[in-house]
């Protein structure tokens, strides 16, 4: 059957988060005249995205990432041991500091895909400001729309999110590519779902057995 759409991942496939550490440190410098010093920084933005990670479905509507937003911000204001900073400054730091780049080969890809008519839809473990960050990163324009966990109430590798991103796709899982970096997350839950399933490996050293490109621009050969 014609492979007529690819679903893709989002973060590690599409976008990569730039380091969000120094960005913190800098606009809390800045907006309070606090340095909070660079290994408080790291140490508060790992903990502050450990936390999101477990937490991001309850970013399903504005209200829900509100809240989970302001969650995540006390996280990073407790693991930062400041307490006289300000938590509404943390979170606005906070907000401030994630921001996503799309990599190299991601809109020579899209471009390609999309002058063959082939659908582009992103299924990923987010909340619902999936979309924000893809534009932001410019790649809204070269897509056909985006699915988010936290929307659809289920997280990958659960069928749900696959389901709906071929729904909006409008083709069959046969018809569909699932692209994504994580073999147990993407690859299973995709194949589990009815898709064909392909690993972004950029580095290099996929697993035997394993369907892989190193770079997205290669996507097209598939078609």
């Amino acid at each position: 059957m014609p492979l007529r759409a690819v679903l893709f991942d989002a973060l590690g496939t599409l976008v990569a988060l730039e380091p969000p550490a120094p960005r913190l440190r800098a606009a809390l410098k800045g907006d309070t005249g606090v340095d909070v010093g660079e290994a408080a920084a790291a140490r508060a933005f790992a903990a502050e995205i450990e936390f999101y990670l477990v937490n991001h479905m309850r970013g399903g509507d504005p209200a829900g990432l509100e809240g989970l937003r302001d969650d995540c911000a006390a996280v990073l204001h407790r693991e930062l041991g400041m307490p006289d900073l300000e938590r509404s400054a943390v979170r606005t730091a906070m907000l401030g500091a994630l921001r996503f780049t799309a990599f190299g080969d991601v809109v020579p890809a899209l471009s390609e895909l999309s002058r063959r008519g082939v659908g582009r839809v992103v299924v990923s473990n987010w909340d619902i400001s999936l979309r924000e960050g893809l534009e932001a990163a410019g790649l809204c324009r070269w897509l056909d729309g985006a699915i988010s966990s936290a929307e659809v109430g289920v997280a990958k590798p659960g069928r749900e999110p696959f389901a709906a991103g071929l729904e909006l796709a409008g083709v069959r899982a046969q018809e569909a590519v699932y692209v994504g970096d994580s073999i147990d997350t993407d690859l299973e839950g995709a194949r589990a779902a009815g898709l064909r399933a392909v690993l972004v490996d950029r580095g290099g050293g996929a697993p035997e057995g394993v369907e892989a490109v190193r770079s997205l621009t290669q996507l097209a050969s598939l078609f």
